[in-house]
């Protein structure tokens, strides 16, 4: 079992690429087919055994709070209905894990998201887990950063290598050396202009943090927007301490993009047991209704 045991998911965003949508629905209570997309990031956590999670939330949030809470009224219904695989799901939510929430107050980036989790986490590892993507790959990769982290106490980010006029939307690494999947992290720069990125190698929404993130974020100083960026202080995190990188090549879905959020309800209903056969007539008859193909 890792020796980590916490999980801090931001989810005080916007969501601004959603409106209207968004204007009262947390964007991270948008379903992917039948579940929230948060629920699938807390499942990840607790599938890699990450069982004690705080949410940082903001203003009009609640939704998220009263989705993981129980129903009670709900389930009493289900219940008298005789729906017993329903009933078994809405529980689910409600007690997979230890669930903790901290409101961030101010918008003031990533950065300031992950310093609110501070008293939480106190004096221990944790993993960070951004509810714009969600994994569908059984907790492998975030499994893998952890044996990472127990095998050299470091912190580990989640690398995927990507085109390179797509580098300018992400944190970028810098290689220090390379032995599989394993990257050793030189340098770490916020979405560099595709001819001055160091490498393809995106940083990812997953990351193991040792605690020493908290005295980094405590020293760096705001940037565009007055926004604390979470890549400054990786920066400077590793002006002290080697950071790994672990790369993967599937199971990522952006779900904070439209056309995103609407691949992966379409790829997660395909893999579906009882969907797929429905599914894959849809998008034929799509595809003959609109001439594709």
């Amino acid at each position: 079992m890792s020796v980590v045991r916490k999980a801090v998911i931001p989810a005080a965003g916007l969501g601004t690429r959603f409106l209207p949508a968004t204007k009262s629905l947390p964007k991270e209570m948008l379903p992917v087919v039948d579940k929230p997309s948060i629920q699938y990031v807390v499942e990840e956590a607790v599938a890699a055994g990450l069982t004690d999670i705080l949410i940082i939330t903001g203003r009009s949030k609640r939704a998220i709070e009263d989705h993981f809470d129980r129903n009670f009224e709900l389930e009493h219904y289900l219940e008298v209905q005789g729906r017993s695989e329903m009933l078994a799901d809405v529980q689910a939510s409600s007690e997979m894990a230890d669930i903790h929430y901290v409101r961030q107050r101010d918008p003031l980036g990533l950065g300031h998201a992950v310093a609110a989790a501070r008293e939480h986490v106190g004096n221990e590892p944790f993993a960070v887990l951004l509810a714009d993507d969600i994994m569908i790959d059984n907790s492998e990769l975030l499994k893998s950063m952890l044996e990472v982290h127990d095998r050299y106490g470091r912190s580990v980010l989640a690398l995927l290598e990507v085109l390179a006029y797509e580098i300018s939307s992400y944190g970028c690494v810098d290689p220090l050396s390379r032995d599989g999947d394993l990257i050793e992290v030189r340098h770490i720069i916020e979405k560099p202009p595709a001819n001055e990125a160091p490498s393809n190698l995106a940083v990812f929404g997953r990351y193991i943090f040792t605690p020493d993130i908290f005295d980094a974020l405590d020293r760096i100083s705001p940037g565009r927007g007055g926004e604390l960026q979470l890549t400054d202080a990786i920066a400077l995190l590793l002006k002290n301490q080697t950071v790994y990188g672990q790369t993967f090549v599937q199971g990522r879905h952006d779900i904070g993009q439209k056309l995103g959020w609407l691949r992966a309800n379409i790829e997660v209903a395909l893999e579906r047991e009882d969907m797929t056969d429905d599914v894959r007539a849809l998008i034929a008859d799509i595809a003959a209704r609109y001439n594709i193909g």
